[in-house]
């Protein structure tokens, strides 16, 4: 019997693929490179080492961006599409497990712990709209869902899977002991950019001026200060790194200031270029050390108070 696993990195799939794994089933593990993840290591490639099992990688291409400006299922707390995300996510893990051979799938989903995509409906329609109803078993709280497939055809042992719900990490933290998992797992900090008041705005922001977004486009956010002007769009990087990706991924369209031999961040300015839209450029450019770039923020945004910052 081989089973897909959903491994995040997180301690809930690190958790599922153990026990999975513990009931002497073969797992291949999938792991979805999303635009607005903010975790930097590489917990799924660690895991799946440790565990000596297979990883296949999906990274998310740009109609995963269509879904996030238009999913079909509304938005959580921030400008995050959760449901229509899971079901996109169990799509693909339909065909990678037709291609692996795997029997079913099975994630680190526990009942209740986020409001919006893991309460019984939301995991019920995912399943659903992603043709994978009662083939998709979530072991750490398998006992409080109905019975799926692989638990009635005997592929795995229902009495062996776990009841755990809520928010609590307490359940969790109890099975890391007990694995000796305790030099392994990740902090539960991170998540989706998406969830995040500022990025979230900016994201707006971009949709609002922007038909088409690139995936470009959503790497920018996630570097230095955004200032819309008009048309325009300017950024300012932070520090030296930021710099360094910032002419990374500059387009042949834009514009680039610095101010050579001052230690001056690099500054990109996107879209029409007006003279209003350079000259604020420039100033940012030679002013931006964070204190004065802050002031500048607030200056701007009074004088023109109509834009988008």
């Amino acid at each position: 019997m081989k089973a897909l696993a959903l491994l995040s990195g997180g301690l809930d799939s690190i958790l599922a693929t153990k026990l999975i794994l513990d009931q002497g089933i073969e797992v291949v593990a999938l792991n979805f490179i999303l635009p607005f993840a903010t975790e930097k290591e590489d917990y799924a490639g660690e895991v799946t080492k440790r565990f000596g099992i297979p990883l296949v990688r999906i990274e998310a291409g740009e109609e995963y961006l269509d879904i996030v400006r238009n999913p079909e299922h509304g938005y959580g707390s921030g400008l995050n599409p959760c449901i229509d995300c899971h079901i996109y996510m169990l799509r693909e893990a339909k065909r990678i497990a037709k291609e692996v051979g795997a029997d079913f799938i099975f994630t680190g989903d526990v009942l209740g712990e986020r409001p919006m995509s893991q309460h019984r409906k939301a995991l019920e329609l995912e399943e659903k709209e992603a043709g994978v109803e009662k083939m998709v078993l979530r072991p750490l709280s398998a006992k409080l869902l109905r019975e799926t497939i692989p638990e009635r055809e005997g592929w795995v042992d229902r009495n062996k899977l776990l009841e755990i719900k809520g928010k609590s990490r307490k359940p969790q933290i109890a099975l890391v002991k007990k694995f000796g998992l305790q030099d392994d797992y990740p902090s539960p900090a991170g998540g989706c950019l998406l969830t995040y008041k500022e990025f979230a705005s900016k994201l707006r922001d971009l949709f609002k001026h922007k038909e088409k977004v690139t995936k470009r486009e959503v790497r920018l956010l996630k570097i230095g200060r955004h200032f819309r002007f008009a048309a325009s769009k300017i950024i300012v990087g932070r520090n030296e790194e930021e710099n360094k990706l910032l002419l990374g991924l500059q387009s042949p369209e834009d514009y680039v200031f610095e101010v050579p031999g001052y230690g001056s961040p690099i500054t990109i300015l996107e879209g029409a270029k007006s003279k209003e839209a350079i000259e604020l450029a420039a100033k940012l450019t030679a002013s931006c050390q964070k204190f004065y770039c802050d002031i500048l923020k607030q200056l701007y945004k009074y004088k023109y108070k109509n834009q988008t910052w």
